[in-house]
């Protein structure tokens, strides 16, 4: 019977903390920890994109976009001098919203290369940024690949 109390409160402990963190689901892909001057850069993974969420009704009026509730992709970063650029490259139009460390969101729909987003980060700061990849048109998932790097943009 002892056992089981501290088991519980265990339980209890680890669970408070996990419903402190801003977000309320596990990323639904991968994720990685980079530093300044990572290798190879561009760091690159494929995801699938899009969800159900309307990302200007949920994440703000400046963000576009389908997403799913869960970060595509969780990046923990230890920024230097450089740049941090964090793009899409998909045959879909896709856009971007990220979640950074610095508390604030940020979104873009076409400033990288056709219909993919790109955000650039002059001075990144370190930390954990949670990164969803949107379709701008409905809630279709498609395939796209994330390309993370501190030198150019896709």
């Amino acid at each position: 019977m002892i056992r089981l109390s501290i088991l519980s409160i265990a339980v209890i402990a680890c669970c408070g903390t996990a419903a402190a963190q801003p977000r309320s689901t596990l990323p639904s892909a991968l994720d990685a920890s980079l530093s300044a001057g990572f290798t190879p850069d561009p760091y690159r993974v494929r995801l699938q994109t899009g969800g159900a969420i309307d990302a200007s009704e949920t994440r703000g009026p400046d963000c576009n976009g389908f997403i799913a509730e869960a970060p595509d992709f969780e990046l923990f970063y230890n920024g230097g001098s450089l740049p941090l650029i964090i793009s899409v490259n998909a045959d879909v139009d896709t856009t971007l919203v990220i979640h950074a460390p610095d508390g604030n969101w940020y979104c873009d729909d076409d400033s990288g290369n056709g219909l993919n987003p790109s955000v650039r980060f002059s001075t990144p700061p370190s930390g954990l940024y949670d990164i969803w990849i949107g379709t701008y048109a409905d809630a279709s998932q498609e395939e796209a690949t994330l390309s993370i790097s501190e030198l150019f943009s896709e």
